[in-house]
């Protein structure tokens, strides 16, 4: 085995690269993540990375093409599976698609003198997505593609006909971020922040299963859940799942979708996951025989890579601190001895394998024989006359049918029984399981003026379920799991399209008392179907996902929310402001007014300023004042003058909340659940569209949105849960869950710390129970752990230093050692650092380490089975 990371592969300045991809023909390989102003997807030489001699040899060249297409960051790229096309997704909401041209070589555009040898060229962009896209995967086919994205759903794009969509598949709640083919291509599984594994049959678009038992725990996110299926299907692994406490990669079984088998290890969340594409095989010692298995890779935010053989028990390979900082994706060369991982530090990383350590793979004939021992005969066909797939029927009696009838229709036989590209009207959007339910075959479609479409469904009645449809089939002996053989049949429902309103019978669902109370709810209307009594929910459909409101009352602390025709005044600091809306009506209409007093008894403004909308929400600081208009803009004054201090900043809906910083900092969370953040200071983008619709899965509303003292979104619940968003991690963090039970059994911890403090009063509605005595160690040592991790979000020196004295002597009493000597480790700071890395801070939150480490010691001192411990680290605190 050999290591190597080439310098020479790098994204301008070591910016990150979140993806890379091999060529199916092994010999070149494609990366993406930032550039220079946008993304960048750049095609590298693998044989400079693998030879030394190619590598110092001027006439090969290193890189093929830079691509510099993309407006935001680069989030994934990833070849078709024959090598023809490219297809990269990004922060812009779009999927490319890359094809080759032969007009050689040419200068890349602002490359200082760089060339591209070859030439890469934009034949399609996909632009349906409302979110940032995190994931791509092509079907074993090449006919399909899909997208995963931030707006919560997945598209099924038809290759051939782009930007023809097969399906949408919306149950998801939270980001997706990770889709994966079954590779025989009958189930497409997906992944999302919402602690779901959802696995779909392509042949209907149904949901086959969905996995969330070994998610529930997993508080923490990741930048991207990359999740793979073994090559001969029969496993799927996913990322980030926990147990008993510690990051695992789950072992989903294809046989009942169980769950008892998971990849341990890794010290922080597995964000990647990636099978080597080959069944490789050994012989077996004193035996003629040869042994079958599978090879995955395995990257974490530990910044390890492991590498596992599906016949050991342990990894074949760990490489600790491979990078420095989190593993984001891994990629396998079609001969299976080369795996390329990236990372958000920027570099890439090869590993070498060579077939005595990683085995021998089987030879297309053998891996096809096993496939009809596994699954049925694979049909060589070409769908549609334009792309030959290699698809497999997993019913013997099926395909014993089929070859009974093939001489006299074959292809109309093919047609019926495969999963093919769908016209445009028979795109699917799936939003929930479809159970066992027939519809009448019509429904009503109407187009809203704003282009929305809006469906009336109708009556819906149980479907009866023959037995011959239920009944699964089992297959040959050699194979344990059995599948469904039965075919849905294509849907019949027609949709009758409208461009006028359809008059509905409404019945207004009551209102809470918080929902009373708030200017910006909305009732939720249910529609009176026929026949008389059936209700159910309204379906929305749109372009982007959730258009009604889920923000239904706020509490705001540092903003007034204004009805019109009202008049507010507001004190900020030693000002006075008065708002006043509906004022000066005019045969141009109404104004609304902004008024500032110097001091709170004047009674003549310093100065005034008008707007053409209606005031919703205000916001100030001492430089700002900020308000947000009916007409969806933001609009910033500074508070001396009343001058503009930025032109108006246009967002996509009603503004519900808003607040700023003394730093200038300002936070906008709008009623469909977007947060917007900006230094308008310095006019810089912090946060865009971030959506707090992931943070509902129990139904809370938010109670409250503010910033912390680090200048971070803060959003509490009326749950009682509390979350950070995380700029570093790019994700939402976890503060304070009442609903936790790790948190409800270290409740009584928290009865003496003071309420006043951020994170204790984020976390008071937490629940006491008696006293952790009785608990197992493990689960105090979990809560206090977190409560480290959550205050040093909130810069709450306080509260770290007083959770870090706990944790250390619990640890004291309880053990385990490993865990007291890491954080003696990270304060002796750089005295236990390797030399070649960069000295680490000698403060945390402002607390010197070597204090907290005295004051650690002093306790451990006192502790007589520790005196050793105390030795050793006197010791080096003297050296």
């Amino acid at each position: 085995m050999r290591l190597l990371k080439p310098t020479w592969v790098t994204h301008e300045d070591n910016k990150p690269i979140f993806s890379v991809d091999i060529h199916p023909k092994g010999d070149r390989f494609v990366t993406g993540g930032q550039g220079g102003q946008g993304g960048r997807v750049v095609i590298w030489n693998l044989a400079p990375v693998l030879s030394e001699i190619d590598e110092l040899n001027p006439k090969v060249p290193k890189m093929l093409c830079q691509m510099d297409n993309h407006l935001s960051c680069v989030n994934v790229v990833r070849w078709s599976c024959e090598g023809h096309l490219l297809a990269s997704g990004g922060d812009d909401k779009l999927v490319m698609i890359w094809k080759l041209t032969g007009e050689g070589s040419s200068s890349v555009f602002g490359g200082g003198g760089k060339m591209n040898v070859e030439s890469w060229k934009c034949v399609t962009t996909l632009n349906s997505h409302s979110g940032d896209v995190l994931d791509l995967a092509w079907a074993p086919h090449d006919g399909w593609l899909a997208s995963g994205s931030v707006d919560n759903t997945v598209i099924i794009w038809n290759v051939q006909k782009l930007p023809e969509k097969v399906a949408v598949l919306k149950s998801h709640t939270g980001l997706v971020k990770g889709v994966a083919w079954d590779p025989i291509g009958k189930y497409l599984a997906s992944q999302s922040d919402d602690r779901s594994l959802r696995v779909w049959r392509t042949a209907d678009w149904t949901q086959q299963e969905v996995v969330t038992d070994c998610f529930v725990d997993c508080s923490a996110t990741t930048h991207v859940l990359r999740l793979s299926w073994s090559p001969d299907g029969q496993y799927l692994v996913s990322a980030h799942a926990m147990n008993g406490g510690g990051p695992t990669a789950q072992i989903i079984e294809r046989d009942g979708w169980k769950q008892d088998k998971d990849f341990v290890g890794h010290r922080k969340a597995v964000t990647c996951v990636r099978f080597n594409s080959n069944i490789l095989k050994k012989l077996l010692p004193s035996s003629p025989k040869t042994q079958q298995y599978c090879c995955c890779a395995i990257g974490s935010r530990d910044r390890s890579l492991s590498v596992w053989l599906t016949s050991l028990k342990r990894p074949l390979v760990v490489i600790k601190d491979l990078f420095d900082d989190s593993v984001l994706d891994i990629s396998w060369s079609s001969n299976g001895m080369n795996l390329l991982a990236c990372s958000w530090d920027g570099t890439i990383a090869c590993v070498e394998f060579g077939l005595q350590e990683i085995g021998h793979p089987l030879s297309t004939d053998e891996k096809n024989a096993l496939y009809e021992r596994m699954y049925g005969k694979s049909l060589q066909r070409n769908w549609n006359q334009s792309f030959t797939g290699s698809q497999i029927i997993e019913n013997p009696e099926l395909l014993q049918t089929m070859e009974e009838i093939n001489d006299k229709n074959i292809k109309s036989s093919v047609k019926e029984e495969m999963p093919k590209p769908a016209a445009a009207s028979e795109i699917k959007e799936v939003s929930k399981p479809v159970g066992a339910l027939v519809s009448a075959n019509k429904q009503i479609e109407t187009r809203l003026p704003s282009g929305k479409r809006r469906i009336t469904p109708m009556f819906l009645t149980p479907a009866p379920v023959s037995a011959k449809d239920s009944a699964e089939v089992p297959l040959i002996n050699e194979v344990n799991t059995s599948f469904s053989s039965s075919s849905p049949s294509k849907s019949k429902i027609i949709v009758e399209t409208r461009k006028e309103s359809v008059p509905v019978k409404i019945s207004p669902q009551p209102l809470s008392q918080a929902s009373k109370n708030s200017e910006t709810t909305r009732s939720t209307s249910l529609v009176t179907l026929q026949p008389p009594g059936v209700q159910m929910n309204q379906l929305m459909c749109s372009d982007v996902p959730g258009d009604q409101p889920i923000v239904h009352f706020i509490r705001m602390l540092e903003s007034v929310k204004l009805p019109s025709g009202a008049t507010v005044t507001k004190k900020s600091g030693p000002i006075k402001m008065q708002i006043t809306n509906g004022c000066n009506v005019t045969s141009k209409g109404s104004f609304a007014k902004i008024e500032v007093f110097k001091k709170p008894d004047d009674s003549q403004p310093v100065w005034e300023t008008f707007l053409g909308s209606t005031i919703r929400c205000v916001a100030a600081n001492r430089k700002l004042i900020i308000v947000c208009c009916d007409d969806m803009t933001i609009n910033c004054f500074l508070v001396k003058s009343g001058a503009r201090a930025l032109p108006s900043i246009l967002i996509e809906d009603l503004a519900v909340c808003i607040c700023i910083s003394e730093c200038s900092c300002c936070l906008v969370l709008t009623r469909t659940g977007l947060i917007h953040m900006w230094d308008l200071e310095n006019e810089k983008s912090i946060l865009n569209r971030i959506s707090v619709r992931s943070l509902l899965s129990n139904k809370g509303s938010v109670s409250s949105c503010t910033l912390t003292d680090a200048n971070l979104p803060l959003i509490t619940l009326t749950d009682g849960r509390a979350y950070s968003y995380s700029l570093n991690l790019q994700t939402w963090v976890l503060l304070s869950n009442p609903l936790d039970p790790v948190s409800k059994a270290g409740g009584s911890l928290s009865k003496s710390v003071s309420t006043t403090l951020p994170l204790a009063s984020l976390q008071k509605s937490i629940p006491v129970h008696g006293t952790t005595d009785t608990l197992p160690s493990g689960v105090t040592l979990s809560f206090l752990e977190s409560q480290i991790c959550a205050s040093t979000l909130l810069r709450s020196s306080a509260e770290f230093k007083h959770w870090l004295l706990t944790t250390v002597n619990h640890l004291l009493e309880k053990g385990p050692e490993c865990r007291l000597r890491s954080i003696l480790d990270e304060l002796m700071g750089p005295r236990c650092t390797k030399s070649n890395k960069t000295p680490k801070s000698d403060l945390i939150l402002g607390l010197s380490k070597d204090e907290l480490l005295k004051e650690i010691l002093k306790v451990i001192k006192t502790k007589l089975p520790w005196q050793r411990l105390y030795k050793e680290y006197n010791e080096q605190m003297c050296d």
